[in-house]
């Protein structure tokens, strides 16, 4: 199959992670920070080096700022939902996913608003609609980097510094970017990031991540046993274990380790100009092929990751299935869990065919791909 669902999750896998899961499962398969035996001891230093793969991959230096969770979605959830309160208002964008759009839409029960600022026909963002959005209690800014349906990136800098100047918490998907995009946190004006470890981090599903800034503390979600202060009934204050409650999934921790590990070794960069090369040819390619609509920006410097596309006025889900069946091509059709996108670009009714080449994906499997999609173009 040649597999181009990256943007759902990458796969496959480098077989350093497969290794890794499954010699924790074998070896060290113990609860980490329960017990002072050696397995526990050995679970417990596997979290930790994966913390210190995190710091290094993005320039911090604290590994308890790196909060581990079930994937994005916790991230975001914990992130939202612990740093407001009744009476709060926050400002997002046209382009986010439901696991921000929802909870947002959940806080309006406890009187919490949104502003939502539309994006262009292309998914673009403009900072200064971001300024005119804010209100004397807004809380919260959150915006994704990268759309999941177009690929556009969201201009993140400038809107940190917008945040930074009114004092203002700035929280950031980056489901489409982590892992791809080389991204500083010590010099990017961000409060919060939310990430999956089963995307550009290479890591397995279950696994994802919440940055912290130093100076942010959130509510928890969760209250329960941490392996910390036991003989107290109150929920532990420090970082990790105010937010990790509960036996964490350590196989698929050193699982992300390895991941992580794979992208310092082989270089970020390098990774990211194989995929670049990839995308550009796609993008030139399909540019050129009557009846196929292109969504996004097109110029390289504007995008990553997501390409969507239509073919005429067909159904996206039945084009991505067309590709499945016929052609052994992976794809995802339709909504990709963001209708507030697809509303924005005009295509909340079609959907759209997403290709998401990953650093495992060759360009001959996007020439393969090109010829299927002008072969289904001449469908009637």
């Amino acid at each position: 199959m040649i597999y181009m669902d990256n943007a759902a999750t990458s796969w496959p896998k480098p077989e350093s992670v497969y290794t890794a899961r499954l010699n924790c499962m074998k070896k060290h398969g113990a609860n980490p920070g329960r017990s002072g035996h050696k397995m526990a001891v050995e679970a417990g230093s596997i979290l930790l080096y994966t913390r210190e793969m995190l710091c290094q991959l993005f320039s911090i230096d604290n590994p308890f700022q790196m909060i581990f969770t079930m994937n994005t979605t916790e991230s975001l959830n914990l992130a939202i939902k612990g740093c407001t309160q009744p009476g709060d208002h926050i400002i997002t964008t046209s382009m986010e996913h439901n696991s921000v759009a929802r909870p947002l839409k959940e806080l309006e029960k406890i009187n919490i608003s949104t502003t939502y600022v539309r994006a262009d026909s292309q998914g673009k963002i403009d900072p200064t609609d971001i300024r005119k959005a804010i209100r004397v209690n807004t809380r919260l800014i959150v915006t994704t980097h990268a759309s999941n349906v177009t690929g556009t990136l969201v201009p993140v800098q400038e809107i940190g510094k917008i945040a930074r100047e009114h004092g203002i918490l700035y929280l950031v998907d980056a489901a489409q970017t982590a892992g791809i995009i080389p991204i500083n946190l010590s010099t990017l004006p961000v409060d919060m990031m939310a990430m999956p470890g089963h995307k550009g981090l290479l890591g397995p599903q279950g696994t994802g991540v919440l940055y912290l800034a130093p100076h942010v503390r959130l509510k928890q979600l969760k209250e329960g046993g941490t392996g910390s202060q036991s003989e107290s009934l109150v929920q532990p204050e420090f970082l990790p274990d105010r937010y990790e409650s509960g036996t964490l999934n350590t196989p698929g921790i050193a699982g992300l380790g390895a991941g992580i590990n794979y992208i310092i070794k082989k270089g970020q960069n390098t990774l990211l100009a194989r995929v670049r090369r990839i995308e550009k040819f796609f993008l030139d390619a399909l540019l050129n092929i009557p009846g196929i609509k292109v969504y996004g920006p097109t110029n390289m410097k504007d995008r990553t990751g997501a390409i969507s596309i239509n073919i005429k006025d067909f159904d996206s889900a039945y084009i991505a299935n067309l590709l499945d069946e016929k052609y052994n091509i992976a794809v995802r059709g339709a909504i990709h869990c963001s209708p507030l996108a697809h509303k924005t670009i005009g295509t909340l009714k079609q959907g759209t065919v997403r290709f998401s080449p990953g650093i495992f994906n060759t360009l001959d499997e996007a020439k393969e791909c090109i010829k299927a999609l002008e072969q289904l173009t001449r469908l009637k």
